[in-house]
């Protein structure tokens, strides 16, 4: 999916929100563990109910890889699910890969060829020949970790070397990167403090924010420093919304949740 597509779809949609699919198995309705595969039968309903309102969704790998061969085949059965039944939602592998430059070429193989994923998230510690063989896909988007929502941010992505903070090293320095026009980046609704300086060294990329919601991040003050030309967010909840109900009307709970929000951003988007 291309930049232009993404934004075409934000707008016809009037909202930008993501949808994290962190699937806990102890945390779904009881009543689908009685399911083939619960995993992918939570994500069908819970992608069936609230595809009109979101713009992407981001399955977490690591809650399934947690499951073994079981939840990795409810990963392809989902990722196939969105492909072909929902073609112009924006699908992010949130894998948070990132190696020497063989290694890396052979995750983009697998999330953008096999998977076929719109994107992925990878870490930038080990530079740009880690990054790059991700970026050499054609309409794919590399999601680099920039400023992230945890506490433990403050360890190293703030610090600062040679008067510049560690963070804005890594963005500046990022742009230099061979196809870096298909680069995005993920800062934490958390850090809204720094959304600001972020965009005036990459005013017209894409943010992927997380931490709205159970994270405490605040939607208001993100769009404020946030939003461009072409919008420029995507806003990821992930436990607000599928965990929104626990019975059998678990569905109907997270399309509720996800209509708030899709509301509270068509505001943003009409000023």
């Amino acid at each position: 999916m291309t930049t232009q597509q993404l934004v075409a779809e934000i707008k016809r949609k009037k909202t930008f929100l993501c949808i994290g699919l962190d699937v806990d198995l102890s945390r779904i309705p009881p009543h689908l563990l009685n399911e083939e595969d619960p995993i992918f039968a939570f994500n069908k309903e819970i992608i069936d109910a609230t595809n009109e309102l979101c713009v992407a969704y981001k399955p977490n790998t690591a809650f399934y890889e947690a499951y073994g061969l079981k939840g990795w085949n409810a990963l392809e059965k989902t990722i196939k699910y969105l492909n072909d039944k929902y073609p112009t939602i924006f699908t992010i592998a949130d894998a948070k890969r990132g190696d020497i430059g063989n290694t890396s070429a052979m995750y983009a193989k697998a999330f953008f060829e096999d998977l076929a994923f719109d994107s992925i998230t990878v870490a930038p510690y080990m530079g740009k020949d880690s990054i790059e063989p991700f970026l050499n896909f054609k309409k794919k988007h590399t999601i680099l970790l920039a400023l992230t929502s945890n506490e433990g941010a403050f360890d190293f992505q703030t610090k600062k070397i040679d008067t510049k903070e560690l963070y804005k090293q890594v963005l500046e320095t990022s742009k230099s990167w061979e196809n870096s026009q298909n680069l995005m980046y993920v800062v934490g609704a958390t850090k809204t403090e720094y959304i600001k300086e972020i965009r005036k060294i990459i005013p017209d990329n894409f943010l992927l924010v997380p931490g709205v919601g159970a994270q405490g991040g605040n939607l208001k003050e993100v769009c404020k420093f946030g939003l461009n030309e072409q919008i420029g967010l995507l806003i990821n909840s992930s436990r607000d919304v599928i965990y929104a109900g626990h019975n059998i009307d678990f569905a109907k709970k997270a399309r509720d949740k996800a209509k708030l929000l899709q509301q509270q951003m068509e505001l943003f988007l009409s000023i």
